[in-house]
């Protein structure tokens, strides 16, 4: 993995999302105007469901990475607005599909669409999400942004199989994990910020820059979710501490309390994560173990090294607004954990 540089600790502790909340705000209000459009539909319950979701409250840091990529570059047109909004749909429709597979009942605070419309309207309405994305990729015209959304499409439902596969498994590894969040999480935010500079028409040198930001970042993005879910508060997370251990999911702070633990902890997390036994009482006995090993500092160390990689891809282009804003991201991220 290479050493871990750690970000400021000092400047992620002040770190928020609001400049870059503040650069795209009249952007954003055009894709929430379009979102709200692409959304609806004559079948009534498609823009209840995707509404239900749509205005849950989430940051909607993906599209505003999108509008911020392009607008660094000095993009005037409108081709941005469409591409953040199939990215915000293209993150939707997994969110949706992702409550099905996981059986979650809560989503950022409120009742899943699963649990209010069922299993078939919330994969269905996903699939109508995905199709308008895909309509809006095509309208935009540039086969290039068109290429890099598909593929991130394909990545993210190879990381959800691929998930299903080690779901349960005490013996995933470190870079069977890795993997996964690589292709379910950080692909669609290295998407969202290649599409920007692919519009604006910049040099490869310059996508690529922007390719890796957003990779690097959803990388950290997700370790750092994974320490929150049990070192955070559930208003910090939109649903319940500990679901992921409710769940039977194995994510990186479970995976190194196992590999560091004794016969006698690993028979534990046998029993909790692949003999279902997650109840409160459990909880409580993994929290002690991962707090033991170092799980979650050492995660919180990985996310680190990730957004420093991130930080890192964005040094070589010219100062500006846009690239601080971007920067900041990172550290707000980090943050969320501090």
């Amino acid at each position: 993995m290479g050493v871990v540089i750690p970000l400021d600790e000092g400047k992620n502790k002040l770190a928020s999302v609001k400049p870059l909340v503040d650069l795209t705000k009249a952007d954003m209000e055009r894709v929430n105007q379009l979102i709200l459009s692409k959304a609806g539909s004559d079948v009534q319950m498609i823009p209840e469901v995707a509404n239900h979701l749509i205005s849950s409250g989430g940051k909607r840091l993906r599209p505003m990475l999108t509008l911020a990529s392009a607008s660094m570059f000095g993009y005037e047109g409108d081709h941005h607005i469409k591409l953040a909004t199939s990215v915000e749909f293209m993150h939707t429709a997994t969110l949706l599909h992702d409550d099905v597979v996981d059986e979650s009942d809560l989503r950022r605070g409120k009742s899943t669409a699963r649990m209010i419309w069922g299993n078939q309207a919330s994969v269905l309405v996903g699939d109508f999400l995905l199709g308008q994305a895909f309509k809006m990729m095509v309208e935009v015209g540039s086969l290039e942004a068109l290429d890099v959304l598909s593929s991130a499409a394909t990545v993210i439902a190879e990381g959800e199989v691929l998930q299903l596969s080690v779901a349960k498994n005490m013996e995933t590894t470190e870079d069977d994990y890795l993997e996964v969040i690589r292709a379910k999480t950080a692909a669609l935010f290295a998407a969202a910020a290649e599409v920007g500079p692919i519009v604006a028409n910049t040099s490869r040198a310059e996508r690529n820059a922007l390719k890796s930001y957003g990779m690097n970042l959803g990388l950290a993005f997700q370790l750092v979710d994974d320490a929150l879910d049990y070192g955070g508060k559930a208003a910090d997370l939109g649903k319940n501490v500990g679901d992921d251990f409710r769940e039977g999911k194995i994510t990186l702070p479970v995976i190194l309390a196992w590999r560091r633990g004794t016969a006698e902890d690993r028979a534990f997390w046998r029993k909790a994560i692949e003999g279902g036994e997650s109840d409160d009482n459990n909880l409580e006995h993994a929290l002690g173990l991962i707090t033991r090993y170092g799980g979650l500092s050492d995660t919180i160390a990985r996310a680190q090294h990730y957004g420093t990689i991130a930080r890192d891809a964005l040094a070589p282009l010219p100062p500006s607004a846009w690239k601080s804003a971007l920067l900041e991201v990172i550290y707000f991220c980090i943050a969320r954990v501090s």
